[in-house]
């Protein structure tokens, strides 16, 4: 049953990328500004974010393998409608919907591994996830860049469309998940679940952290593929296979996980990724060579790792007895956090260039990760008890 799970948690990583290289297709397609094609990015970004408070409890209440075969069926519905879209404005709508049926997968995914393997057996289990997403978010930079260049973008559509076709599928064909019993109701309501999870201090510092981190490490992201390609004039599928070191950065975080914690901790980690955040982005301000994105990137998705992983660490934790909820509350401010982040970027990059965007985003990634691992580092010394979450797992 892993493998299919696999599948369309691949394919969720890979959808929320793939509009990045394709901005200065569609800006030409359909005679727009980059920063206006930018909200194929941001409004996908906004459905998946809100859909999170509808999809956790769902989980929560009728099976999370359920609900996440339904959502990857929904996902073919959007991509088939993002494939014919007419107008910049048909594809938003089809990316807002395709957006929205995505919101059941990668969270609810991660709950349901939280309530049924051991945790023994947890790591291995959630290292063949977080390789899934890797993989996920390079095929959504390169393979995207790679099948706009040769075929058109709305083969990228028509790819991911078939994807989540076998794979939900297959979900909601098994029989193990069809016999399913429902969990039994937890005695809240949809609205009382949110507020438990929000209720705990600790569970806001987490959301709160994590909007920051996605409204400033997705807005160079989600730009940078058309940076490359303006100011540098590289092709779409070079410019896409630059940013994909990202993904490479990731799956070199994914091996040294563990020593890495072992040696820094969790409040080491994150300081340490928002550190390599901010100077990996600031050197794509600094040095004016295209040959500088390489080994930007790479950092990149190795600091952006240690810092979200820390924070998915905890999110798994905010509320163990509301588990798809909170994870879904998590993915929802991540996703608020990218949405506002792109937005006010595009706005940004049609007025006053990219170089002055990406330095804030620097910025404000390494205030981020020292403040976070000082709040880390308080939390543990005022309740030693607590700090030691990172025993759940260190790849989620």
């Amino acid at each position: 049953m892993l493998l299919p799970l696999l599948a369309a948690y691949f394919g969720s990583s890979a959808m929320m990328r793939v509009c990045d290289p394709m901005l200065p297709a569609l800006a030409s397609n359909f005679n727009v500004t980059t920063g206006q094609a930018a909200f194929t990015v941001s409004c996908y970004a906004i459905a998946y974010g809100l859909m999170q408070l509808v999809f956790g409890p769902l989980g929560d209440r009728w099976g999370k393998r359920r609900v996440i075969g339904f959502a990857a069926l929904a996902c073919v519905a959007g991509n088939v409608a993002a494939l014919l879209a007419m107008s910049l404005e048909m594809l938003v709508t089809a990316r807002v919907l395709a957006g929205a049926a995505a919101a059941g997968i990668i969270p609810l995914v991660l709950a349901w591994i939280g309530d049924t393997v051991p945790y023994k057996e947890r790591q291995a289990v959630l290292a063949r996830f977080l390789s899934a997403s890797i993989m996920g978010m390079i095929a959504g930079q390169w393979v995207s860049g790679l099948l706009t260049d040769l075929f058109g973008w709305r083969t990228v559509f028509a790819a991911l469309a078939l994807l989540f076709c076998g794979a939900g599928t297959v979900i909601s064909l098994n029989a193990e998940v069809r016999g399913e019993s429902p969990p039994a109701p937890s005695g809240r309501g949809h609205l009382r679940q949110i507020g438990h999870v929000l209720g705990r201090p600790w569970a806001r510092v987490i959301l709160i952290a994590v909007a920051f981190e996605g409204a400033f490490a997705f807005s160079v992201m989600a730009f940078l593929p058309a940076f490359l390609v303006t100011e540098f004039g590289l092709g779409i599928s070079w410019a896409a296979a630059v940013v994909a070191l990202y993904g490479v950065g990731g799956m070199v975080y994914s091996f040294a996980a563990k020593p890495l914690l072992a040696r820094l901790g969790e409040a080491g980690q994150a300081l340490a990724g928002g550190g390599l955040l901010g100077l990996s982005w600031a050197l794509l301000v600094l040095v004016p060579l295209w040959q500088t994105a390489m080994p930007a990137c790479m950092l990149a998705g190795i600091g952006y790792y240690m810092l979200h992983n820390t924070l998915t660490t905890h999110a798994t934790q905010m509320a163990p007895a509301v588990r798809g909820t909170a994870v879904g509350l998590y993915a929802s401010a991540m996703f608020t956090g990218i949405s506002a982040g792109v937005a006010i970027t595009a706005l940004g990059v049609d007025r006053i260039g990219y170089r002055p965007l990406f330095l804030v985003c620097s910025v404000g990634l390494a205030l981020l990760g020292a403040v976070f691992a000082f709040r880390l580092r308080r939390r543990a010394a005022i309740s030693p008890m607590a700090a030691p979450a990172q025993r759940i797992s260190n790849t989620s």
